[in-house]
């Protein structure tokens, strides 16, 4: 077991930790890492690029001339493609650009991701992250305490006081431990994770 301190927002240490040693002692692996942010983003993206196809586009189906003797090529309905104002030859469509990852890798994902930050010395482990005051300065205080500046804050719930306060900070995310991600754990220099967010956590990703 992997050992680390319990502190309040004050910075001062309250209890000792043990961690779970295949969480946050995975071995780095860029290729994981890659797969499921890939996944993440696809799943994003919102698909809704689209344009018209030779049958939607507004025009007669009349042949536009005969056939023979005009010494022009041969052509029937305005609507197709080589005219301006046709239709648009396999353009795009509504589609989503979503696709299936297997849970044992987006699960291998989350525990590389927590193994890499407490490899760093990134994450910071709180009893509460509730505040008497919904006050940034009050929240960019205990933060410069805490010796840190772009974070994440995984918790099981967040009171108003305290979404409050972080909703004006840049570089301060709040993440239910519901909504964890390797994204968002990668994209934060540092991770605040309190106790009842890290018991889930376990829970969730212990094999």
């Amino acid at each position: 077991m992997l050992q680390s301190v319990l502190k309040n927002f004050e910075n001062k240490e309250i209890s000792k930790l043990e961690l779970n040693g295949s969480i946050f002692s995975q071995a780095e692996r860029a290729d994981i890492l890659h797969r499921v942010i890939n996944w993440q983003l696809s799943k994003r993206r919102s698909g809704c690029h689209k344009v018209k196809g030779r049958s939607e586009v507004a025009g007669t189906t009349k042949k536009i001339y005969r056939q023979k003797g005009t010494g022009q090529a041969r052509h029937g309905a305005a609507t197709a493609p080589i005219f301006v104002g046709g239709g648009v030859a396999f353009g795009p469509q509504l589609r989503s650009h979503g696709y299936s990852l297997n849970k044992k890798i987006r699960k291998l994902g989350l525990r590389i991701a927590l193994s890499l930050k407490y490899a760093q010395n990134s994450i910071i482990f709180l009893d509460s992250v509730n505040l008497e005051s919904n006050k940034t300065s009050s929240l960019k205080s205990k933060l410069d305490v805490l010796g840190v500046k772009s974070t994440l804050i995984i918790g099981d719930q967040f009171d108003e006081n305290m979404r409050h306060a972080a909703s004006n900070l840049k570089e301060v995310d709040l993440l239910s431990v519901n909504g964890l991600n390797v994204l968002d754990i990668i994209k934060h220099k540092n991770l605040i994770i309190t106790k009842a967010a890290l018991e889930e956590i376990e829970k969730r990703l212990s094999c």
